[in-house]
């Protein structure tokens, strides 16, 4: 990641961010978020899966993307605890506990498969290699079905005891405490995992309320990792130059 950081941008995009409600009947907390891990998820194994240990530079960016997903998800697991599950459980007491448990697995899997890979590091060996990927993959597999559980029977408590309205300033409290660099992760995956329509309304959503450098912030993060088709679709439906690196004050 090297993105130039700055705060205040940061904080602006997570706030601005929960005013965009991703496409549906109801606004959904989990829906955005969870497209963005899936990506990132995905796209880290098949890279394990692939890595041509003999290559010093592939290895380290390997490893180094696998790095930042772990300490993403670490992170993850504590925003839902303390926003989501404190919503829930203040009006279904007891309804997030199946997931809060699960939360704790997950977090006794990152640490182990820190150890996997850091042991890769210290020895990278087809055997070892072969073993990180094993693990990343139930790992992956079970975030996966974990995901599914949230985004029904958690969104269901949700929807039964928030409007709307109420559900988008928990998302808002979420994002706006999540540091600058990290914000900066999130937004990288998230916005290539949405549709065109979901990416126009969350970054039309954001311009509306966030000053030209904040949103450029923004833009510079998306914009490498989009193509040419989906950079085109958005910069017409945000009314910015279609051809990379155009972009004006």
């Amino acid at each position: 990641m090297t993105t130039t950081l700055e705060s205040k941008p940061a904080a602006q995009a997570g706030a601005s961010a929960a005013t965009a409600a991703p496409t549906g009947a109801r606004f959904d907390i989990y829906a955005s978020v969870h497209k963005g891990l899936r990506m990132f998820m995905a796209d880290t194994l098949t890279r394990v899966g692939r890595l041509d240990l003999d290559d010093a530079t592939e290895l380290g960016a390997t490893l180094g993307q696998l790095d930042e997903l772990l300490a993403s998800c670490r992170s993850h697991l504590g925003h839902e605890n303390e926003f989501i599950h404190t919503a829930i459980e203040a009006h279904q007491p007891g309804a997030s506990l199946r997931i809060a448990g699960e939360h704790e697995d997950h977090l006794s899997a990152i640490a182990a498969l820190v150890g996997d890979t850091a042991a890769l590091k210290a020895r990278p060996t087809a055997a070892a290699l072969h073993r990180l990927y094993r693990h990343l993959a139930v790992f992956v597999a079970e975030n996966f079905a974990h995901m599914d559980i949230e985004e029904t029977a958690h969104n269901a408590a949700l929807w039964a005891a928030y409007s709307d309205a109420e559900l988008a300033g928990i998302e808002g409290s979420l994002l706006a405490s999540i540091e600058p660099a990290e914000m900066a992760i999130w937004l990288r995956w998230m916005v290539p995992a949405m549709s065109p329509a979901e990416r126009a309304g969350m970054l039309g959503g954001m311009a509306q309320q966030m000053p030209p450098e904040a949103m450029r912030w923004v833009l510079d993060i998306v914009q490498p990792h989009l193509d040419q088709q989906a950079w085109t679709k958005l910069a017409r439906a945000l009314d910015l130059p279609p051809a990379p690196g155009l972009m004006t004050a």
